[in-house]
């Protein structure tokens, strides 16, 4: 006697799908779980050259979907004495991303008596975003940092900014770099001030920097509802930190706030 098995069904690598199909989850809609929630991200960065070294600013503001989730995340991190990072994209994985480099320059500066080169710190992030790819390519853990630090190696020692893809792939960038949703008009307002301002962002003393950077913020944040903006009638400002020959340095609400009124 021929049995007949029943016909297998098949599904085109995409097991989440067969589950839906079976109510095993809820069914999904442009390739991701109903039931998942949104995503909390993290936007706008940027990095640029001025007359004592590289600026790196950051709006407060974290998002998931249209729903702002806080005002106060701090996306510019001091990785080591002389290194910054500036995180775009999903704050759980870029935060991680950062304590390991914390931890790893550090071990490596006690255990070998001496800090790390640039370029292997460079290809030290560059290794975690390559790590961080199954997270990328699902769409879950998408992080574009852009990072900073200082080059010992030349002579005087110069600060160098670096910027990356979601890939791991690195670039240095000459005069600035800008990641998250607001850095077109970002990178717009910074190319336009280099090529034809008076003065150049590379030639601008601290508060000129200082007050300029707010201003871009303010000016992203009328295009993209995810960038945070500045607002000094609530005393609502950026995170911003200074890399020089001297180290890393933090410029505090206060001296933003008198920095932005000058004229």
């Amino acid at each position: 006697m021929i049995t007949r098995s029943a016909p297998v069904e098949t599904v085109a690598g995409d097991f989440v799908s067969l589950l839906a199909r079976h109510s095993a989850i809820s069914a999904r809609h442009d390739g991701v779980s109903a039931s998942m929630p949104e995503q909390t991200q993290a936007t706008t960065v940027f990095a640029f050259h001025y007359a004592g070294g590289v600026l790196m600013a950051g709006d407060r503001r974290a998002t998931a979907g249209n729903q702002i989730v806080t005002d106060t995340v701090d996306k510019v991190m001091e990785i080591d004495r002389v290194s910054l990072l500036a995180i775009a994209g999903v704050p759980a994985t870029a935060f991680e991303m950062a304590r390991v480099m914390q931890t790893s320059f550090e071990y490596y500066r006690r255990s070998q008596l001496q800090p790390l080169s640039l370029p292997a710190k460079v290809r030290a992030l560059a290794r975690l975003l390559r790590e961080n790819l199954p997270l990328t390519m699902q769409g879950v853990g998408i992080v574009v940092p852009i990072f900073a630090s200082l080059d010992e190696a030349a002579s005087p020692p110069q600060p160098r900014i670096f910027f990356y893809d979601p890939l791991g792939a690195q670039f240095l960038a000459v005069g600035y770099a800008a990641s998250g949703s607001g850095s077109g008009t970002v990178r717009s307002i910074l190319s336009f001030q280099e090529r034809y301002g008076a003065p150049r962002p590379s030639q601008m003393g601290l508060p000129e920097a200082v007050r300029f950077s707010l201003r871009v913020l303010s000016s992203a944040a009328e295009f993209d509802s995810a960038t945070g903006g500045v607002n000094p009638s609530q005393n609502h400002f950026a995170t911003i930190r200074l890399l020089s020959a001297n180290g890393v340095e933090s410029v505090s609400e206060e001296d933003q706030a008198k920095y932005f009124v000058q004229t």
